[in-house]
């Protein structure tokens, strides 16, 4: 392969990287998908600066959603940023007692901090799911984590504007972040995640 041709292939890369989009979410999307995409940019093919091989083609445009995933205390706490919204997801642990759902003394900090951040961003919506890892029936899975994420809400509404609106869930065992096989793992799905658009600057 010629110096020529690498150059046109980092340049097709850099240049595939550079002008995707970032996906949107939605308060109805479930956790962890895309959402609903930007429109893809308009490009022109005849470009020199693309630098394409003789009869080489674009493909179609693909959006990518660039994230950054923060992990502190031993995992207790984890933020997820992206280009379009921010989500942190708590522990059940250092939120509640096992298997219930009333908050420990301790969590009221830890979600005060949390809604400072939804302020700071300007959010006017928020999502609050909860989660269980696989152990018991999913039934009773689904009922704590909608109580659980309901406790985590009512905090985060004394704490926020008055018009801040809500979308509170429970998905049981649904959507796992860790292997369930495990006890580390099963301490990661048992959580509560808060996200919020991100709608001013980091």
């Amino acid at each position: 392969m010629t110096m020529i041709t690498h150059r046109r292939l980092a340049a097709l890369v850099l240049t595939a990287v550079v002008l995707l989009p970032v996906p949107v979410a939605h308060a109805d999307d479930p956790p962890g998908s895309a959402g609903s995409a930007s429109p893809a940019p308009v490009i022109d093919p005849e470009s020199p600066g693309l630098m394409l091989p003789d009869g080489a083609t674009l493909a179609p445009a693909k959006v990518l959603d660039i994230k950054q995933i923060v992990e502190e205390e031993g995992g207790q706490q984890r933020r997820q940023d992206t280009n379009v919204d921010v989500t942190f997801a708590l522990q059940a642990e250092v939120l509640f007692p096992k298997n219930s759902a009333t908050l420990t003394p301790a969590a009221s900090a830890r979600i005060a901090a949390i809604a400072a951040e939804v302020e700071k961003m300007g959010s006017g919506r928020v999502r609050v799911f909860g989660f269980t890892d696989d152990l018991g029936t999913y039934e009773h899975g689904l009922k704590l984590s909608k109580q659980r994420a309901v406790a985590v809400q009512q905090v985060l509404a004394r704490a926020l504007d008055p018009g801040t609106a809500f979308d509170v869930r429970g998905y049981s065992e649904d959507y796992p972040i860790a292997d369930n096989r495990t006890e580390e793992g099963r301490k990661k799905n048992r959580r509560v995640e808060i996200s919020f658009p991100r709608t001013s600057a980091p």
